[in-house]
């Protein structure tokens, strides 16, 4: 059936209108609309967004499918309400080259479940040594706009102007894993307090500022756009919002688990919170809620981080660092953002959807809800609450720190150019 009338959606949360999808747009929003011939959705007040963006998710095929595949990850995805997500380039080969990210990109079409768009790494093996083919990759088939060594951070600040000023040529962006490596040699979580108490090396926030002090400066002189991965102290926040008072071209994403969890956690010495960068402060937390609601962090962006079983269930030290993400993330947005008055609807829209697709030149997603454009929707049942089991994850791993916690808001539908790829909080 080409014809679907959503009826009684809250878009952005406002009041209830109906919604007509003919085909792969969006025919026309209004009340009374008819639906005469079309498949007939019952929003029931349910809050309808844009189809969400994820600008930083690894999808770890090739190499570590028995982590997570280009499948599976992209039914976690439209799950968990996105239309589109960014894969990072720390694959097995490592996506640096034109024909890793093509490969990427075609294993996203034919799955379907979700749009892919590969991250092309910044540095040949991600070594920090020289300068992968940005160019070959952005002109290949799967037009790579955005360059990233996440999982590693760019530390030659001449590599990194490099970087810079090649993407400038085509509007592209490098993201930047912010993480000074010999000040965070042996660290194991936040350094502060609890890490004191523990004994466990200890992660200071200067190793995340002094990266992006020096990367904003860098984006200011060469004039290119540079992005924050995974932001995560009060300190830099302030050195992001200082930059945009100046005009550099910066932007910044927070993840969900850095808007709820704090390094408190890590007195259970359970691995599922080890994450890169650590769990941080209450006064942490606090500062990114303010700042992703003033619009200094530009977006949330989930880093799903899938890994194995054996890899989380062991002892601390041992552990791989990262959490899953895609499933969980709306949910915690609406606990920590949305419940807290920080942010409307319109709001989340424009974080997790129409910035990120801004930021990653995401065509055909993160657009408005109205008549002509792309059915790329989200439906989502603002009034459950519901405790998180991982044993229906559609991703293959199961590393949430939120198991057994009760979340709020549910995922019913999700629609890929006017395709269900969730229904009834069931993937098709």
């Amino acid at each position: 059936m080409s014809k679907i009338l959503i009826r009684g959606a809250k878009v952005l949360g406002g009041a209830p209108q109906d919604v007509l999808i003919d085909g792969e747009v969006v025919e026309a929003v209004g009340t009374g609309l008819s639906g005469e011939g079309a498949e007939i959705v019952e929003a029931d007040g349910k809050v309808l967004l844009p189809g969400l963006v994820d600008l930083h998710t690894h999808l770890r095929e090739p190499g570590r499918e028995d982590s997570e595949t280009v499948l599976t990850g992209t039914r976690a995805a439209a799950s968990g309400g996105f239309t589109a997500v960014f894969a990072m380039a720390n694959t097995f080969p490592v996506a640096d080259t034109a024909g890793v990210v093509e490969q990427v990109w075609r294993l996203g079409r034919e799955h379907g479940y979700c749009d892919v768009r590969p991250i092309g790494a910044v540095t040949v093996g991600l070594e920090g040594r020289k300068l992968a083919e940005l160019g070959a990759m952005h002109e290949s088939a799967a037009g790579v706009t955005v360059f990233s060594d996440d999982g590693k951070c760019v530390d030659d600040a001449v590599i990194m102007r490099r970087a810079l000023e090649y993407v400038k040529a085509f509007d592209g962006v490098v993201a930047q894993h912010a993480q000074e490596p010999r000040l965070t040699e042996g660290a194991q979580m936040n350094e502060g307090v609890v890490s004191a108490e523990l004994g466990l090396g200890g992660w200071p926030a200067v190793a995340e500022e002094s990266v992006i002090a020096r990367d904003v400066l860098l984006a200011e002189h060469v004039g290119s756009r540079v992005h924050i991965c995974h932001l995560s102290t009060a300190g830099s926040v302030e050195i992001v919002r200082w930059a945009k008072s100046r005009g550099i071209q910066v932007t910044a994403e927070v993840t969900p688990h850095h808007l709820l969890l704090t390094d408190e956690l890590v007195r259970t010495y359970n691995p599922v919170y080890k994450v890169n960068p650590p769990l941080r402060t209450e006064r942490d937390v606090h500062a990114l809620r303010e700042a992703l609601a003033d619009g200094t962090i530009d977006i949330v962006a989930t880093d799903h981080a899938p890994h194995p079983h054996e890899d989380k269930d062991c002892e601390w030290a041992a552990a791989a660092m990262g959490m899953v993400g895609l499933e969980t993330a709306l949910s915690v947005v609406q606990e920590t953002m949305v419940e807290t008055g920080l942010l409307d609807w319109a709001g989340v829209a424009d974080r997790m959807s129409f910035s990120p697709a801004r930021i990653g030149r995401a065509t055909g997603h993160g657009r408005p809800v109205s008549a002509g454009e792309p059915a790329n929707l989200t439906l989502v049942d603002t009034a459950y609450r519901g405790q998180v089991d991982p044993a229906g994850f559609a991703s293959r791993s199961r590393n949430t720190p939120y198991e057994g916690r009760e979340l709020p808001g549910r995922v019913t539908h999700t629609w890929l150019r006017g395709k269900a790829t969730l229904v009834d909080g069931k993937l098709t």
